[in-house]
């Protein structure tokens, strides 16, 4: 039996396998609510016979986007949008999960393919917020720096965002703290130069992300587990990295944080970054080793061989794939066979096996 195949056990919840559906931005909803295109993508993602299916980076407010295509999770009726997309997903054997996400600095945006800069006012553009008035890039407004009260609106907007999925049938819930995205903008030097209790030391700088956590924990049944996905580098000089990353996870495992979802970058546009095959798995590796938590590696993991040989050798506990799965919804199906695990496929999908 080839590892990659084999359950694994977070808390009460026993996930089938460990290819994990990375979450990945449609840009596609409308006024914050997921739709049939969702339900199709995601969809066919766990038909497809990955052990975890999680739904893109969610909107803990309108303010909390990336653009006007992402979804949110700031209302029930965001909640009752996305609950038949959970019920598929777990009626398919895998497990429905969910990033919550706030895009900080790098909110108010056009969708990719319209380029990804910032909104004109006149295109519905809003203000983006930050822990300093500090632009993403060139061309990019400077953000509103947060106050403190505005702080602990957020830490709420998070909290109503998690009750809101656990009730639309979600059992995992993510909290987003890479990519350049809000917390992640509070845990680096390079975009928090604030000078109050949530600036300057590493132990300020992770005072807001450890707030988010702890609270979403508290609100997550103790049965059910909680991802955090991190940047465990910025790829650029005196940001964050590698060994902040090992210090945060240690924090966010003594406060019962279940798995870290390794992923780099992000944070600011013109970082060098080395992408290559599994480029990002040492990131994995060591914050497993080093902090004691299970872990995710994510990042041009394409062949079956490749994601074996991640989990086989203990470099992590799970892979989590993003563009391989857009090119084959049904790669779980296909990589079981090339390593000669005979997978159950859906009945309705039997004649292909």
């Amino acid at each position: 039996m080839a590892i990659l195949f084999s359950p694994i056990k977070l808390r009460g919840l026993t996930i089938r396998n460990r290819i994990f559906v990375s979450p990945m931005c449609q840009y596609s909803a409308r006024d914050g609510l997921a739709n049939d295109w969702h339900m199709v993508h995601l969809g066919s993602r766990a038909v497809g016979g990955a052990g975890l299916v999680m739904v893109e980076a969610t909107g803990v407010s309108a303010a909390g986007r990336i653009s006007l295509g992402c979804t949110g999770l700031w209302s029930d009726a965001h909640a009752d949008a996305l609950r038949p997309m959970a019920g598929f997903i777990r009626d398919q054997g895998a497990v429905a999960a969910i990033q919550l996400a706030h895009a900080g600095r790098k909110a108010s945006t056009h969708v990719p393919w319209r380029g990804g800069g910032p909104l004109a006012s006149d295109e519905g553009a809003w203000q983006a917020v930050a822990p300093s008035a500090l632009p993403f890039g060139p061309g990019f407004p400077a953000p509103h720096a947060l106050t403190a009260a505005e702080i602990d609106a957020l830490v709420d907007q998070f909290a109503h965002a998690a009750r809101r999925a656990l009730d639309a049938g979600f059992q995992v819930a993510e909290v987003h703290m890479a990519h350049g995205y809000l917390l992640h903008e509070f845990l680096s030097p390079l975009s928090n130069r604030r000078e109050d209790e949530y600036g300057g030391t590493l132990e300020n700088r992770m005072r807001l992300p450890l707030r988010v956590a702890e609270t979403v924990r508290g609100l997550w049944p103790d049965d059910l587990p909680v991802f955090v996905r991190v940047s465990a580098t910025d790829w650029v000089g005196g940001g964050w990295d590698l060994e902040h990353s090992i210090e945060l996870s240690k924090r966010l495992k003594a406060m019962g944080i279940d798995f870290i979802d390794c992923s780099s970058g992000g944070l600011v546009p013109d970082a060098k970054i080395p992408a290559a095959p599994g480029f990002q798995v040492p990131f994995a590796a060591a914050i497993r080793r080093e902090a004691d938590i299970a872990t995710g590696a994510v990042g041009l993991i394409t062949e079956p061989a490749q994601a074996e040989r991640i989990v086989a050798d203990g470099e992590a506990d799970a892979v989590l794939m993003a563009r391989e799965l857009l090119r084959d919804p049904y790669w779980p199906l296909h990589a079981a066979k090339t390593l000669g695990v005979d997978l159950e496929w859906p009945a309705q999908y039997q004649r292909a096996k």
